[in-house]
């Protein structure tokens, strides 16, 4: 990872290496990093929350607020010379992504404001005026709501795949319903409802190339909690974003694309490239020429992909905690979110807190309920902050609690003990 020295950076690459190689520990995680987040633990501290919602709003960095304040610094101190620092900014968000996403190619990393804005991009950028997309009923309500709303505009049929009765995806029934009509297929690495791993989306991916298809992943429920490899992959697309796990906020996402479909050579468009009408000036080749052709010149690689002035301040925003999260490494940060997962379902237990049991399962667990709005409200009254969702298929909500490395044991015990009270008061 290319990573532009700044005092900001060397905060967070210096508690890593403190930090050590080896496994995460509590101990080391509390010296080492806890420290960075003072902002985030004095409100928990202040408030005597437990907070388990880590899957949804992540915890900011205290950097975070530095970094922003610097870009808005030179705003006012340098004008239109904060361009300088704001796309050097955009680039390190390019590096970061890349580096944690398994992308060789940082150029093939298009800033988004949103994952919905990455999948209108590839749907608006097929060949067919009136794709035929395959997707499941377990996609996040973003993506949902816009096959939906083509589907209605009659802009793409969509074929849905159902779960099974215990709410899970089978990969034979999602490869069962690509075929030579498909043009595209939208799939979830981890599905939010439930936190399925498709461990073997790997096969998908083969039989939607087998019948010509291409394939989007919605790796937003792991990206920076899982260990994910675009390459190895070969996936044509993959979208996801920083709200979650690596601390970014809102309006930090991005669209990946395979290189096999960038143009290497700006302008002429390779055998195989793509090119969506999802565009803006930024996507020009030489933007500040201001050439101005009948017929687009794009930019090379995936610079042909991005739209107009993009948002500079939100990667700002966005960097320390993809720096974070890379300086330290997926598999470690993986290993250690499953270990505080295994805890905190062991304590429930202790308790007589059922949890569900998904074998393959990304970074949040499940507490089954059939009410789910009404047992939320009174965990976040009882101090543990946490969310629900419904099942697509039997209507049964489920609690999702998701640990990460600002939780420490003691925390997760007493979590469980609020859980269990929660439980108790709402059957009497």
């Amino acid at each position: 990872m290319n990573i532009t020295k700044s005092e900001t950076e060397s905060k967070i690459l210096r508690a890593v290496r403190e930090l050590g190689s080896s496994p995460l520990t509590e101990a080391g995680v509390v010296e080492h990093i806890h420290p960075l987040f003072s902002r985030s633990l004095d409100r928990n501290q202040s408030s005597d929350e437990i907070y388990l919602a880590n899957h949804s709003l992540g915890r900011p960095l205290d950097e975070i607020a530095d970094r922003v304040a610097n870009s808005l610094d030179a705003w006012y101190t340098d004008l239109d010379g904060a361009w300088d620092l704001w796309l050097k900014e955009r680039d390190q968000f390019r590096n970061c992504v890349a580096s944690i996403a398994g992308c060789s190619q940082a150029d093939a990393v298009v800033p988004k404001t949103s994952a919905g804005q990455g999948l209108r991009a590839v749907i608006n950028s097929l060949p067919e005026s009136k794709p035929n997309i395959v997707s499941t009923r377990g996609e996040f309500d973003s993506l949902d709501f816009i096959l939906k709303s083509y589907a209605h505009k009659d802009r793409a049929t969509v074929q849905w795949v159902d779960a099974n009765n215990e709410g899970l995806y089978q990969t034979d029934q999602i490869i069962a319903s690509i075929n030579q009509e498909t043009d595209l297929v939208v799939l979830s690495l981890v599905c939010f409802v439930t936190g399925q791993l498709i461990t073997d989306i790997h096969r998908v991916v083969e039989a939607a190339h087998q019948h010509d298809a291409l394939i989007l992943i919605d790796a937003y429920h792991g990206f920076g909690t899982l260990p994910i490899e675009f390459d190895k992959l070969g996936a044509d697309f993959m979208v996801a974003g920083n709200y979650k796990y690596t601390r970014g906020g809102p309006g930090a996402c991005f669209l990946i694309i395979h290189p096999r479909h960038l143009s290497s050579d700006g302008g002429v468009p390779n055998p195989g490239s793509l090119f969506t009408t999802d565009t803006g000036w930024f996507a020009k080749k030489d933007p500040f020429a201001y050439r101005r052709q009948d017929t687009p010149e794009y930019a090379s690689g995936g610079d042909a992909w991005l739209e107009a002035t993009p948002p500079a301040i939100v990667y700002a925003q966005a960097n320390p905690g993809l720096e974070l999260v890379d300086a330290i490494g997926m598999e470690r940060v993986r290993k250690y979110s499953l270990e505080q997962q295994q805890f905190l379902v062991d304590k429930l237990n202790e308790v007589g807190v059922q949890t569900e049991s998904i074998p393959q399962h990304g970074a949040f667990i499940l507490i089954p309920t059939q009410n789910g709005q009404e047992v939320v409200t009174q965990l976040k009254a009882n101090g543990v902050n946490v969310d629900a969702r419904p099942c697509p298929q039997s209507g049964r909500w489920l609690i999702r609690l998701c640990p990460d490395m600002l939780n420490t044991q003691a925390e997760l015990i007493e979590a469980a003990k609020r859980v269990c009270r929660v439980f108790e008061e709402l059957k009497a």
